[in-house]
């Protein structure tokens, strides 16, 4: 058995809207370091859309799945009981993190019998460590899982959903809890600082989510395509995207759009291209794996990306390694990667003119568009590598960060 051996845990996973973790996992592997993924819940077969998201899924532990199973959660119990003490602090530690309100205590109930459950697979594999992504749910199951498997925990924080309720997930508890926290930007960082006591700064450092650079390079545009990838959801703020679209026309005819993704709000985003007819000019692509969204990127003009709320967002990153100019919205840690007027636009969320005013910007001037676009490139090639930022993170895992 390897003298260190790396868990994963996500709360959905392998998912298309979490590809960034899937070659985070991928990079590390290829540093030496022996990882294994875990799951809370069990991803469908849309999620699946290439060989390694089934190759991943494959691999991978679903807690849920096997706590649905009476024999293996009563087993996990009593195998916990063996350290009653270890147990029940650990269960009082489970009620100490409680949110606010009665529902949020039956579902903290519910993470410590998830817990359970994940720290007994987590000691048939030898873990020696687990690393979570996200501060929510999944972050609650495994800081208690580690406690009850003996092992170090740390989670990457992304946002923005980890910062709409910091009392509800209890990051001052988690970051206190944890041997580091990888922050994927600056602003991660600084809300992290904001949630936890001075004396845990010194475990938040900061690691990118990155691409390969590689997989998506491609030569300059031709053409006047858009692209989008993402969920469509509220967060997202694609009806802006589409409210913009009649201006972008109007300056150019020939654009067109193309939603890669899927989510709550689709039906309600097709009945609004189909009220502004634009149903010729805006097309949804649906689901799609990162083979398929390299070569919508290559086949684009312009990438767009809405958003009212981000971390970092992965998807800017392969548009710019992809040398795609993008326009992108001046909220959390986008206009760290993104600098207006030299690698893209960036403009208020939610300003469906100036929105359209920065797409048909980049239109309109082709050289501009190519000069950004290499700028981006360069940008992701310096600072956004998965190679580069997977060193930092195999640093930290075999040092156990710097918990005081």
């Amino acid at each position: 058995m390897p003298s260190s051996r790396i868990a994963y845990l996500a709360g959905e996973y392998p998912a298309v809207s979490h590809t960034f973790i899937l070659r985070e996992v991928a990079a590390l592997r290829a540093q030496g370091l022996d990882v294994f993924t875990c799951s809370v819940r069990c991803t469908g077969p849309a999620h699946h859309r290439g060989p390694a998201e089934r190759a991943e899924a494959h691999a991978t532990f679903n807690v849920l799945e096997a706590a649905k199973n009476p024999r293996r959660l009563i087993g996990a119990q009593c195998a916990a009981l063996k350290k009653p003490g270890l147990y029940w602090k650990s269960l009082r530690k489970a009620w100490a993190m409680r949110g606010p309100g009665l529902r949020a205590t039956i579902y903290q109930l519910f993470y410590f019998l998830e817990a359970t459950v994940l720290a007994q697979h987590l000691k048939a594999q030898g873990a020696t460590h687990l690393h979570n992504h996200f501060a929510q749910a999944s972050s609650n199951v495994a800081l208690l899982a580690a406690r009850l498997a003996g092992i170090p925990f740390s989670f990457t924080l992304h946002g923005p959903a980890d910062f709409t309720d910091p009392r509800l997930w209890r990051l001052d508890a988690k970051i206190a809890d944890a041997v580091f926290v990888s922050c994927i930007s600056h602003f991660c960082r600084s809300q992290a600082m904001l949630a936890s006591p001075a004396e845990h700064w010194s475990r938040l450092h900061i690691v990118h989510c990155g691409v390969e650079p590689a997989r998506y390079d491609a030569p300059p545009a031709t053409g006047k395509g858009l692209l989008f990838v993402g969920r469509l959801a509220a967060a997202k703020g694609v009806p802006v995207l589409i409210e913009a679209m009649p201006q972008i026309l109007a300056a150019h005819p020939d654009a067109h759009l193309t939603l890669i993704g899927d989510g709550p709000d689709r039906e309600r985003l097709q009945d609004q291209v189909q009220r502004l007819g634009l149903s010729g000019a805006v097309r949804f692509a649906g689901y799609q794996s990162q083979d398929e969204v390299a070569l919508a990127l290559a086949r684009s003009a312009a990438f767009v990306l809405p958003s009212f709320a981000e971390g970092v967002p992965v998807v800017l990153m392969e548009a710019m390694a992809a040398r795609r100019p993008v326009v992108a919205t001046r909220v959390a840690g986008i206009p760290e990667l993104v600098e207006d007027g030299i690698s893209g636009r960036v403009v208020a969320p939610g300003d469906g003119a100036a929105l359209a005013a920065a797409v048909c910007d980049i239109l309109s001037a082709p050289d501009k568009a190519v000069r950004m676009g290499e700028a981006g490139r360069r940008t992701v090639e310096a600072e956004f590598n998965i190679a580069c930022e997977a060193k930092k993170l195999a640093a930290l895992f075999q040092g156990e960060g710097n918990k005081a």
